[in-house]
């Protein structure tokens, strides 16, 4: 080969290589380049988050405590869960806004309060609502899983009920074909053993100041579950009542001396219980009870029954060919005593348990209080009108 050839092979190499080591070095740069932009972009979101999860820590610490132990869950994961507070995977309205369902990550089903902002619920509340779920445990009570505040959202997160509220399984038709006597006794023993809970056995002696059917949630295997303590009230051990100038909470389950006065205690709960109780045996709802005979409510109209020696005939059609005689009787006489005008003479949670697990021997029930909620002309039944027949305006019905 000649020496001319030579030099061009070997000039040609050289080339190569240097062509070579010059892509080696450009796409290494590249690489680095691409790397070091990935990771400042990594950083800086990390950052982000870390700065958002510190805001809403400070702001659970602010608006809870640091004692709580409430799992707090971003706002993300919640809405992803409901699908973005989809209409679809809507359960109801709640006092203070929408309830939806949920699943997380995982499968678990949960039951999502989205606190409106018309809703009147602020967030002492809010607040009242969280610190008083967190430290509850009873089987009978419904269990607070998280909450979550962030931007203008406050939402709380609870286990999901399968089977609703009670009141669709005593005033939609269908749902009472589902609700034996059996089960009615049930549910109503869990009601006075979660109420009974609440007065007595937790830290706190608290009032739930809302208690209706609505609020009474039902899991698969139908155990009552009491929820919603947004205007729930605690008291200490040397208190036995309260009074506000802001009454809240529901026409037809508020105690007269609540809606009127604003005195509030662990027997304005107990006139509640009174209440669904007859709701329950009747599968009528007390505001807006109507009969032919008479302009009475469903206190008023399970009273003149009683008096007059008919308590069955209160007793709805669907119940009757399952119930026990003797517990439908004793459960009417229990509501009787728990619907009493006078406070004093209602009896208090661990008597009504006591009544409803026991035959021990009950008092003579004295007259309802509230037991019409219209004026009428006088009539037979006037005699047995209760006094506190009054107009209302302060009340902030829900």
């Amino acid at each position: 080969m000649a020496a001319s050839e030579l030099d061009q092979i070997e000039k040609k190499s050289k080339f190569n290589k240097k062509k070579l080591l010059g892509i080696l070095l450009i796409s290494s740069t590249l690489f680095l380049l691409g790397t070091l932009i990935i990771g400042l972009i990594l950083y800086r979101r990390k950052k982000k988050l870390r700065s958002q999860g510190v805001r809403s820590m400070d702001c659970r610490k602010d608006c809870l405590g640091e004692d709580m132990g409430v799992p707090l869950l971003n706002l993300t994961t919640v809405a992803k869960a409901t699908n973005e507070f989809s209409s679809s995977n809507k359960l109801g309205e709640g006092g203070f806004g929408p309830v939806y369902k949920g699943t997380l990550i995982g499968g678990k089903e949960i039951a999502v309060k989205r606190l409106s902002k018309d809703s009147g619920q602020g967030l002492r509340e809010f607040k009242n609502e969280v610190k008083l779920i967190a430290g509850l445990q009873h089987r009978n009570l419904v269990k607070l899983l998280g909450c979550c505040i962030q931007e203008d959202e406050k939402i709380l997160i609870y286990e999901f009920m399968t089977n609703r509220s009670l009141d669709f399984f005593i005033f939609d038709h269908e749902g009472q074909k589902l609700l034996d006597w059996a089960t009615c006794f049930h549910i109503i023993g869990g009601i006075a053993r979660g109420l009974l809970y609440l007065h007595q056995d937790s830290r706190l002696r608290i009032i739930h100041r809302d208690l209706k059917a609505s609020n009474i949630l039902l899991d698969n295997n139908m155990n009552p579950k009491i929820s919603d303590f947004g205007l729930a009230k605690t008291f200490g051990s040397d208190q036995s009542r309260g009074n506000t100038k802001r009454v809240v909470g529901t026409y037809g389950y508020m105690s007269p001396e609540y809606a009127v006065d604003g005195i509030f205690s662990m027997k304005s709960d107990v006139f509640s219980f009174g209440v669904i109780l007859l709701e329950m045996l009747s599968r009528q709802k007390n505001r807006g009870f109507s009969h032919p005979d008479h302009h009475l409510n469903l206190l008023g109209h399970a009273w003149i029954l009683w008096i007059e020696d008919k308590p069955l005939e209160l007793i709805d059609k669907t119940l009757r060919d399952s119930c026990t005689i003797s517990e439908v009787l004793r459960c009417l006489h229990v509501a009787l005593l728990c619907v009493q005008r006078v406070p004093e003479d209602r009896p208090s949670m661990s008597s009504v348990v006591l009544m409803l697990s026991s035959d021990v021997s009950l008092p003579p029930p004295k007259q309802p209080g509230f037991y019409t909620e219209r004026s009428v002309p006088e009539s037979p039944l006037s005699t047995h009108r209760c006094s506190a027949n009054t107009s209302i305006t302060i009340i902030e019905a829900r």
